[in-house]
């Protein structure tokens, strides 16, 4: 598990990384400006994310809501304002859904869980394309999980979201790929974190269960026996942005530490 970022230099790169106010999103932002790349991120949640605006030098962003399309034109606007263009896209903005069987599960919990996993991605893509044409290229990358590959009964409208993910990622590499931009996507298996644990303890005491048992149980099922960090996935994020990874192209990217290939 990585606890260091990949010493790559992207000088010069323009970065717009969604969901950047905690987890994921703001170890993606604070590693990007590691390597030298300028970064603007966003949030739908203002506290966190001005907090880490405030406490990260070179960071500048806005708040915002992904899962609608004009909120995400300001946001775009001040973005380019401010960067001078872009080069890479990330599109980090997701949301667990409700876990209950399908006939407990609203139409507004369907429609709230597709449009900050999926709508999100075709509002801030469609805006990056344009810029990113405007430059000569650039990247995106999308956040998916293993839920984009595995089954997931009770979460049905977050697999169906993370398999949706996919199907974008391709579709969209294959239309925009003479514009030389490339488009993949990363899938994060159980990410390290106060969030993940809070998660599972909390399943493990509504089915009766010690919470280190259900923990050993999912490690078990892992074929590195642990965790992944978001390191990791930012490292990842690095290496897709980076010239190294010119001929990569709507692939969609396991995280995951071997989830897959125990199940």
């Amino acid at each position: 598990m990585a606890d260091q970022i990949l010493p790559m230099d992207l000088s010069g790169y323009r970065v717009l990384i969604t969901a950047a106010g905690s987890g994921i999103g703001k170890v993606s932002a604070e590693a990007f400006l590691a390597c030298g790349a300028r970064v603007y991120v966003s949030d739908i949640q203002p506290e966190p994310l001005l907090s880490t605006i405030a406490s990260t030098a070179g960071l500048d962003g806005s708040v915002a809501d992904v899962a609608e399309p004009e909120p995400v034109r300001r946001m775009f606007a001040e973005a380019l304002d401010r960067l001078g263009g872009l080069d890479v896209l990330i599109n980090n903005a997701g949301v667990g859904g409700p876990t209950s069987g399908i006939a407990q599960i609203t139409p507004e919990q369907v429609e709230q869980t597709l449009a900050v996993n999926v709508k999100s991605q075709f509002h801030c893509s469609a805006e990056a394309v344009k810029a990113m044409r405007a430059n000569g290229g650039g990247a995106i990358i999308n956040m998916s999980s293993v839920a984009g590959r595995l089954a997931f009964p009770n979460r049905t409208p977050y697999a169906a979201a993370k398999w949706g993910v996919i199907g974008f990622t391709k579709s969209l590499a294959m239309e925009v790929g003479r514009d030389n931009i490339r488009v993949n996507a990363v899938l994060p298996g159980h990410v390290e974190g106060e969030r993940f644990r809070n998660i599972w303890t909390q399943r493990a005491r509504e089915a009766g269960l010690e919470p280190e048992a259900v923990f050993k149980e999912l490690f078990d099922r892992t074929a590195l026996g642990r965790t992944v960090s978001a390191e990791d996935i930012a490292n990842t994020q690095i290496f897709l942005a980076s010239p190294y990874a010119a001929s990569i192209t709507g692939q969609a990217i396991s995280v995951c530490g071997g989830v897959e290939m125990m199940r």
